[in-house]
């Protein structure tokens, strides 16, 4: 029971960048209720904490994350209750649309296996970098079952039609080495230079203008739900926005003077 109680995350914070790491390696990192409000919280505290301006997203030991722990819990009986499948999945669709909504810049770090949800825990972050011979497994219709948790949702606006039809109809291994040539991944390296080159890239988008950082993740997510004259204004809305921030005056001033902009995230 003590080992249950132990928070499932690690979260270290170098500089401007936090590194959460996943750590239930007693279920290979499928993550359960009680993980997604956790990291739910943390998402929604980085979006209003000015000294966090990337986050990395890393699994530990083998696995990156082998989906949702959906496991009945016991009762106050002892015995293990039935699960309504009408509402097993409600938390995960939530905390997914959180990852997707977050503002702070995201970068998954994957090792291992990922099946699952662990497809949307790596591929909603905004880079991808992931190891070689990393083993992706979509595994709904193998057991006889359909995607959930959002997935039907989030993918098939992440990885092409016919592709998608291909991870989910066949449900067969895919290595990153084939997600990164079908660009969806974005970095493929060395098992251990993943998490490195993933904080490299974090590094990298903290030190940029990360307000408009988030209103451009913000544009794109929100052009996939709305017609050509609503993004339109949501566009013109966002440039009167950032037009009076700190960041866009540096960056004007940097391009005038022949220097490199150093932005500070207002």
């Amino acid at each position: 029971m003590a080992d249950e109680a132990k928070s499932a995350l690690t979260i270290d914070v170098q500089g401007s960048v936090a590194l959460v790491t996943f750590d239930r390696p007693h279920r290979r990192n499928a993550i359960d209720i009680g993980t997604i409000h956790e990291l739910g919280a943390f998402l929604e505290k980085a979006d209003r904490d000015a000294a966090i301006r990337a986050i990395v997203l890393a699994g530990s030991a083998r696995d990156y994350c082998t989906g949702a722990d959906m496991t009945a819990n016991p009762d106050s009986a002892g015995e293990m209750t039935a699960m309504d499948y009408r509402y097993a999945s409600v938390d995960f669709q939530r905390f997914f649309g959180r990852l997707w909504d977050t503002e702070t810049p995201l970068v998954s770090a994957v090792t291992g296996t990922v099946a699952g949800a662990g497809w949307m825990l790596a591929l909603l972050a905004d880079l991808v970098v992931a190891a070689e011979g990393a083993r992706w497994t979509h595994v709904f219709s193998r057991r006889g079952m359909v995607p959930h948790a959002g997935d039907p949702y989030f993918l098939p606006r992440i990885i092409p039609f016919h592709r998608l039809n291909e991870i989910a109809m066949l449900s067969e291994p895919i290595t990153s080495e084939t997600l990164h040539s079908w660009g969806i991944v974005n970095r493929c390296v060395a098992p251990d230079q993943v998490v490195a080159t993933a904080m490299d890239l974090a590094t990298k988008l903290a030190d940029g203008p990360t307000r408009a950082l988030a209103m451009t993740k913000r544009l794109y997510r929100r052009s996939l739900d709305s017609d050509m004259l609503t993004a339109f204004e949501e566009e013109r809305s966002a440039q009167a926005l950032i037009s009076t921030t700190k960041d866009r005056r540096e960056g004007m001033a940097s391009y005038l003077e022949g220097r490199p902009a150093k932005f500070i995230g207002n």
